[in-house]
């Protein structure tokens, strides 16, 4: 999969570009900036890596930054490897919606002392609905950043602000009740934002005893508990295990989002765990690490594919629910592979060992800057 220059399309930029509210036509009022107090919550384990490097540049430009984190998903366990400062407040709750619902209540309580003491400038996160309800309640501005245009708004609250690809069509923002000049865009994908930061571990492979002549594929299962699923990606699943299995040189790292999806596919294809053709890390691991080792990626869900994209590695798509305009332009770029069906797992799948450079050549990119001057930008003109 080549690394081709990752901006988005020309319609998406002049989308971008007519905006009557941006960071660019707004530099002196962001140069003139004073120190505000910025608080991000990590709900889910993508918003790690993500926020890392803009929490950096944020306190690098004088600003100060508050992090809280959810327990589930492994957010806490990666946020202590990327060495983040948080605080652990709240966990899942289970996939059932008057589980999610309660849970959602929980955390916002467990949220809202610290809110009221820190009263931070700006809430900011990448779709965390208890960040940004209580923030609504509380009556601090809130960004939510998202990429994908099919997610769920809660009607009659929203964030003051929205941050998306260019990519991405007006009716993204439009969907959550946000005006046009609260909608902020950024040139490529949200993993633009890490990816070009990211020097590959050479012993990756080593320490989890992949050999130098194995393929390796790394599999990240389907989001089962989301309220977007579909459970033909489940099929997809099975399929992809049962072609791979058939391979006896092939090695996977299955990533799995919660325990029991290891347990499930344990107990489904025991001969493949017997004989470690399928590894499940004991220990978190940094997620780029594990693509860059890789020979292609399959996945359930829309990071880990848009990761390996970034990256100029193999990907394979199962994700089986609405596709987001994100994924739609990088698979018609051809940096991302749709598997629709099980037909399309056993004619487009390639089971093939790639080139590998010892680094990817990633070309400097103007997304991390053009998020951070977003967020600065809300900053200014939110009080």
């Amino acid at each position: 999969m080549p690394l081709a220059t990752r901006q988005p399309e020309a319609s998406a930029e002049g989308r971008a570009k007519t905006m009557s509210t941006t960071a660019t036509q707004l530099q002196p009022a962001l140069a003139q900036t004073q120190s505000k107090k910025i608080w991000i919550d990590l709900e889910n384990s993508p918003h790690v890596p993500f926020f890392k490097p803009i929490i950096e540049e944020l306190e690098r430009r004088g600003h100060s930054v508050v992090v809280t984190a959810r327990d589930c998903f492994q957010v806490c366990e990666l946020a202590d490897l990327f060495q983040l400062n948080y605080r652990r407040i709240g966990r899942h709750y289970g996939k059932h919606t008057a589980a999610k619902v309660l849970g959602l209540g929980i955390r916002m309580l467990q949220m809202a002392p610290g809110a009221l003491r820190q009263r931070p400038d700006l809430s900011l996160s990448h779709g965390s609905r208890s960040q940004f309800l209580l923030s609504t309640l509380l009556g601090i501005p809130s960004m939510v950043i998202f990429d994908y245009e099919h997610s769920a708004w809660m009607k009659g609250m929203k964030p003051t602000w929205v941050m998306m690809p260019a990519v991405l069509p007006d009716s993204a923002g439009a969907s959550a009740g946000i005006a046009k000049d609260h909608m902020l865009r950024y040139p490529g994908i949200k993993e633009d934002v890490y990816a070009p930061s990211f020097r590959p571990d050479p012993a990756f492979r080593e320490r989890l005893g992949i050999g130098a002549g194995e393929l390796l594929v790394t599999i990240r299962p389907p989001a089962s508990e989301a309220h977007y699923h579909n459970p033909e990606a489940e099929t997809l699943l099975a399929a992809v295990f049962e072609r791979l299995g058939s391979y006896s040189d092939t090695r996977i790292i299955l990533a799995p989002r919660t325990p029991r999806q290891a347990q499930d596919l344990q107990q489904q294809f025991p001969a493949m765990f017997e004989r470690r053709q399928v590894i499940v890390p004991e220990h978190v691991v940094d997620g780029l690490d594990m693509i860059w080792a890789s020979d292609l990626v399959i996945s359930g869900g829309g990071t880990m594919n848009r990761e390996a994209a970034a990256l100029g590695v193999p990907v394979y798509s199962i994700f089986r629910g609405k596709i987001g305009s994100v994924d739609r332009y990088l698979s018609e770029n051809g940096r991302l592979v749709l598997l629709e069906s099980v037909a399309d797992v056993r004619q487009k799948l390639e089971v093939v060992r790639r080139q590998r450079s010892a680094e990817p050549n990633l070309e400097g990119c103007p997304t991390l800057r053009a998020v951070v001057d977003n967020i600065v930008l809300a900053l200014e003109t939110s009080h």
